[in-house]
């Protein structure tokens, strides 16, 4: 059997804004609703699914894998919107870029404090 990562729940404080917040940054299609959820596809066919959350969310970690061409883009739209980003996990790199693995990546917060990661090489490299 081959198993393929579908789709996953993400809890918000407003799930519509947080979807959009993050379709908008990466540059993806408009977030469509979906039973209790509004989806986010990304490019490889998995959705992440926002739902409301009625309290706080527990905050996540969610990691994608951009172009290089779709880093500058990603930078660009946090930089525009004066969106703090940093260059490490912990947010101790304010307003850099790391270049591990021989690539890019960046952390930002979303509306409701996931923590999300653009790279643009795998972790250990190609």
């Amino acid at each position: 059997m081959t198993a393929a990562f579908n789709h996953t729940i993400v809890h918000s404080h407003d799930k519509q804004a947080s979807a959009e917040f993050l379709a908008e940054i990466l540059g993806l299609e408009a977030p469509t609703p979906y039973g209790p959820f509004v989806t986010v596809r990304l490019g490889n066919g998995v959705t992440l699914d926002f739902a409301d959350e009625f309290g706080t969310p527990h905050q996540q970690h969610y990691a994608f894998l951009v172009t290089e061409e779709e880093f500058d883009a990603v930078l660009g739209r946090l930089t525009e919107r004066g969106i703090t980003y940093w260059a490490d996990p912990f947010h101790r790199r304010k307003g850099q870029v790391n270049t591990e693995d021989g690539g890019r990546g960046l952390y930002w917060k979303d509306p409701s404090g996931h923590n999300l990661e653009v790279i643009t090489v795998p972790y250990g490299g190609w």
